[in-house]
């Protein structure tokens, strides 16, 4: 486990994990949320406060189509409470963690990490992002799962189902996902948007060859909890 770990989380986020200090490490308030999203001009701004800000870390993942591109069918990530991070690696880090990520060994899948992850008994990790399947047309359904694992473990209610709101090519490039804004579907009471934003890598290939396997790209993206009923907690080492 600790060789997954050395690989995957960002030093700022293993200093955490080890320290023996009195430091708090998750719940801290972030004070004008607003102006650290750096949404682009013509984004939605949000309409509550600040519940969560996290870094997701894990794939994207795609199926190769019949007209040989690449079609999404979801994601799976976990997700770090960043909120008590001085101001300096706040800003750079998903820059951090994907370097980290990309230099994990190729065998190593985000579902090795997320296990590696939850044997820690750490409120820094709050919870996981997946998809599920709509019952009724089978699409899926982003979701964000704070019920397993963290502050809110054992809490059936800390949970989102969204849909895309808004989205926006990413600022920094075609190689990163889009920026998207979600809104809850009505069902669970963590939050009431959740922003993606800070997003690195992701993106498939041009082309595929129809037939072939689906494929996963790492990457990583800031999310943001706005509203909901779920509120964060405080923890200290």
């Amino acid at each position: 486990m600790l060789s997954v770990l050395a690989f995957t989380v960002p030093l700022a986020l293993q200093f955490l994990l080890v320290s023996s200090s009195p430091i708090q490490v998750s719940g801290c308030e972030v004070p004008n949320f607003e102006n650290l999203m750096h949404l682009p001009q013509g984004f939605p701004a949000p309409y509550g406060e600040l519940s969560y800000v996290t870094v997701g870390l894990g794939t994207q993942n795609y199926t190769c189509s019949d007209d040989g591109t690449y079609k999404s069918i979801g994601a799976v990530a976990e997700l770090i409470d960043i909120s008590c991070l001085p101001p300096a690696e706040f800003e750079i880090v998903t820059d951090v963690v994907i370097k980290y990520w990309k230099e994990a060994p190729a065998e190593e899948t985000i579902e090795d990490l997320i296990y590696s992850i939850n044997m820690i008994d750490n409120p820094v990790f709050l919870g996981e992002h997946y998809f599920v399947s709509d019952p009724m047309t089978g699409a899926g359904i982003p979701k964000f799962d704070f019920t397993t694992s963290g502050v809110n473990a054992g809490n059936v209610d800390a949970f989102v189902l969204t849909k895309k709101a808004f989205g926006a090519p990413a600022p920094t490039g075609m190689q990163d996902v889009d920026w998207l804004s979600l809104t809850n579907i009505g069902a669970g009471r963590l939050a009431d948007e959740v922003y993606r934003t800070d997003t690195r890598e992701g993106q498939p290939p041009a082309s595929c060859t129809p037939g072939s396997e689906p494929i996963t790209v790492k990457y990583a993206a800031k999310y943001w909890f706005i509203g909901g009923s779920i509120k964060a907690g405080y923890s200290y080492y």
